[in-house]
């Protein structure tokens, strides 16, 4: 998971009806889904594959992999497209709706893969080629892909957040380790501030950020098991508190309501912030920055606790085929190709992306990447997110109330009411 804003469009697009994918069996294609290919090499056709990395410090490792593939599957050409992640899911429910321009095969961010198969837009995977040896993916990634008993995604990726912090200004501030707690997070931040001259922890204004604080209290946003909305709880408040206080304290300057994620890793890149919450998909592009050419500047921790624990969301990224793809069979391929136990392994390597295969983490391309060995531990405990249609639609209610909390238009309390108000609109048979 990272930057992700989903737009008015995806709300609007769950009342599409099923039947409006366009091809929900796989278009046009012959080729039964659960056929067995007696020589892959010689599937052949040319398939879309919509990435959603960041172009310059991710997509060359992925564009790489793809030349990894046409090589070994020479008459399949992969037409490579980035897409923005903000843009993606929106761009694919319009494509998919319409029946035309959507890829065969998406990068979907694992709380969009049940709403897309929920609205009939993605393969059945169960039985094909494009599922290899299931019993090596992480449970966590795995129930990701799954919806209604069917799978409809392999996962590619895995992630969470953690506290990244320039181990040099935090020194300089008296301070040799990373703080453990909230408070402690607090009284770090005050003393970079006054010891540096930098500003001590630099704020994402975006509701997937808001998760540790919230996890940290003991709240959540849904209680899935008895279809009851929680969001407007007195946990939650405090941990909606909790980040007024960072602001209001100096710990953490007032940040922009846009551009906040670009502004916060601009900040610990040139040294102006010590910490930010972040992910491993970061990690490449803040080794770019000024202050990290030295890699060991750069310390890993987990989240800071609050009154109750730490906690940090369960994040990543699925491969799923559009069900209305007319080439089915290349798609199963690459598919699989992509979510290898090597394939794994060389993301790992190369941008410190998490694994989602168990074996992966035993691969010595794997386990010479630092940044990966700290931060499994740290995915081993995150919280998991609710795997259902609606999940998707959780974060901009959550992100327009961070909003108005940061723009000073709205007190914790009435944040969390008017979320509440909103996540009734979309969970309409919710308690």
């Amino acid at each position: 998971m990272r930057r992700l804003l989903p737009a008015a469009a995806v709300v609007a697009a769950l009342a599409l009806a099923v039947s409006a994918c366009g091809g929900g069996n796989g278009g046009g294609n012959a080729t039964s889904p659960t056929a067995a290919v007696s020589d892959p090499s010689k599937v052949s056709g040319e398939i879309t594959w919509w990435d959603t990395t960041r172009p310059d410090s991710e997509g060359p490792t992925f564009q790489a992999l793809i030349k990894e593939f046409e090589a070994k599957y020479p008459q399949v050409k992969v037409k490579y497209v980035n897409v923005p992640s903000d843009q993606a899911q929106g761009q694919f429910q319009t494509a998919a709706q319409a029946g035309a321009g959507a890829p065969d095969v998406i990068r979907s961010e694992v709380a969009w893969t049940s709403q897309f198969a929920s609205l009939g837009y993605l393969q059945p995977l169960d039985g094909t080629r494009a599922v290899d040896d299931e019993a090596d993916f992480l449970p966590g990634p795995l129930s990701s892909t799954e919806y209604n008993g069917k799978t409809y995604a392999v996962p590619q990726v895995t992630d969470t957040l953690a506290l990244l912090y320039n181990r040099r200004l935090l020194k300089e501030a008296g301070h040799d380790e990373a703080p453990k707690t909230i408070a402690e997070l607090k009284q770090t931040a005050l003393d970079v501030k006054a010891k540096t001259g930098a500003e001590g922890l630099a704020l994402n204004v975006d509701s997937y950020f808001l998760l540790p604080f919230i996890y940290g209290e003991g709240g959540d946003l849904l209680d899935v098991a008895g279809k009851k909305i929680v969001v407007n709880s007195p946990a939650n408040v405090r941990a909606i508190q909790t980040v007024a206080d960072l602001i209001s304290s100096g710990a953490a300057p007032k940040p922009a309501t846009t551009e906040s994620y670009a502004n916060a890793m601009t900040a610990l890149k040139e040294g102006k912030a010590a910490m930010i919450y972040n992910g491993p998909w970061s990690l490449s592009e803040i080794y770019q920055g000024k202050e990290f050419k030295d890699k060991k500047n750069l310390g890993i921790a987990p989240v800071p606790a609050g009154s109750v624990k730490a906690g940090a969301p369960t994040g990543g990224w699925n491969l799923a085929i559009y069900a209305g793809s007319k080439n089915i069979p290349a798609a199963y391929e690459f598919v699989r190709f992509m979510t290898t136990v090597e394939a794994q392994a060389k993301i790992a390597k190369e941008i410190s992306l998490l694994p989602t295969r168990t074996s992966a983490y035993a691969n010595p391309d794997v386990q010479g990447n630092s940044d990966v060995v700290v931060f499994k531990p740290i995915m081993d405990t995150a919280v998991p997110r609710p795997w259902i249609p609606e999940g998707g639609q959780l974060f901009q209610p959550l992100l327009e109330g961070y909003q108005s909390l940061v723009g000073g238009k709205a007190a914790p309390a009435d944040v969390l009411k008017k979320v509440d108000e909103q996540y009734r609109g979309i969970m309409k048979d919710w308690s």
